[in-house]
């Protein structure tokens, strides 16, 4: 078995020296992303090429009601998504990108200036900050002071995945958002094959069971995830197809929230409506991938969505109808499946609502 040094080494060389921009990626796991908002493209438009070519992600992890946040982005990379969240923050605003590649942050960091002046701010907004995401108390990031935390396709990396998301949600102040793009497995991967550098650095190695993730989010403290986008993704290299092609393979786009929240969906007769007032969205809010919210249209919602509505930075933007001092038994909400594959065709990857 390896050790976590070893996986960590082997990770930094594919990144910082095999790699020398997303196209000498084998497979599309790391740069299969959905497409961008219309606002997230005109700002891509101001990102330098260099940024871009040297990123790797798998999603497009960028929330909406960004501005006057202290936002964090583990695994930063070239610093892709830390610049277009600098300008999605604002002057206000505050951007944390978390890296331990020396080669990428060189990239991140050189470009910090140009980034500042094309976007017009006094000073910076953005930092960048060498170490890991297993260790953020290290870094210097204290309890309770993101208000949002994403990733791009790096917390399959990570040989300790638990304490990843220990470390994101003790940093996250109360009502934090964790919105995070990466690459799931619909059955757990072979031990020979998670030790595979390739397979690895092609973030497929390190891919986790959805239903292992469910249960180690529920370990650290947080029942309820939601699923915001799912995208199957197909192994072109003949030879990884050959090593893996029996496992199922998706990108999801999650969200979860530092909430008390309860582990199944439970009825306690409110209603939610959506005020039509976040910006770009003045018709139709979406807060998964089976709530979509239309503006004055009443909705039912379970205890633990109307608190993700209004016990968090949406709570402006919603009218909640009810409390929860009457319980109605379980919510009836039929899920959508979270990540399917061969052999699997109905794999939950939330609770029920």
């Amino acid at each position: 078995m390896k050790s976590e040094t070893q996986i960590f080494e082997n990770i930094k060389d594919y990144y910082g020296r095999v790699l020398k921009t997303n196209r000498d990626l084998k497979t599309g796991a790391c740069c299969s992303g959905d497409s961008f908002a219309l606002p997230i493209r005109e700002i891509l438009k101001d990102i330098h090429p260099d940024v871009i070519a040297k990123f790797y992600g798998c999603g497009s992890p960028i929330p909406s009601e960004l501005t006057g946040k202290t936002v964090l982005d583990l695994g930063s990379g070239s610093g892709r998504d830390c610049f277009i969240l600098s300008r999605l923050v604002g002057p206000a605003g505050r951007v944390i990108g978390v890296d331990m590649t020396p080669e990428q942050l060189d990239t991140a960091r050189r470009h910090v200036g140009y980034h500042t002046e094309k976007f017009g701010f006094a000073r910076p907004n953005v930092e960048f900050r060498q170490g890991y995401i297993e260790d953020l108390e290290t870094l210097g990031i204290t309890n309770d002071s993101i208000d949002v935390v994403i990733s791009n396709c790096v917390i399959n990396l990570s040989p300790d995945k638990e304490r990843v998301f220990a470390e994101i949600f003790r940093v996250l102040k109360p009502g934090g958002e964790l919105y995070f793009s990466d690459v799931f497995a619909d059955r757990r991967i072979p031990k020979h094959l998670a030790e595979d550098p390739v397979l690895l650095g092609e973030c497929l190695g390190g891919a986790l069971y959805i239903e292992d993730f469910r249960r180690l989010l529920a370990r650290v403290g947080c029942p309820d995830h939601r699923i915001v986008s799912n995208s199957i993704l197909t192994l072109t290299d003949p030879a990884i197809k050959r090593k893996a092609g029996m496992i199922g393979f998706h990108s999801l786009t999650v969200r979860a929230f530092k909430l008390d929240l309860e582990d199944r969906c439970e009825d306690y007769g409110q209603v939610a409506y959506y005020l039509g007032t976040v910006p770009e969205q003045p018709h139709r809010f979406m807060l998964d991938d089976h709530h979509l919210f239309e503006t004055g249209r009443p909705h039912p919602v379970c205890g633990n969505t109307a608190a993700m509505l209004s016990q968090t930075r949406y709570a402006p933007h919603f009218r909640i109808i009810g409390d929860i001092r009457v319980h109605h038994g379980l919510f009836d909400c039929g899920p959508k499946s979270a990540a399917t594959g061969p052999g699997n065709s109905d794999t939950s990857g939330g609770s029920c609502c």
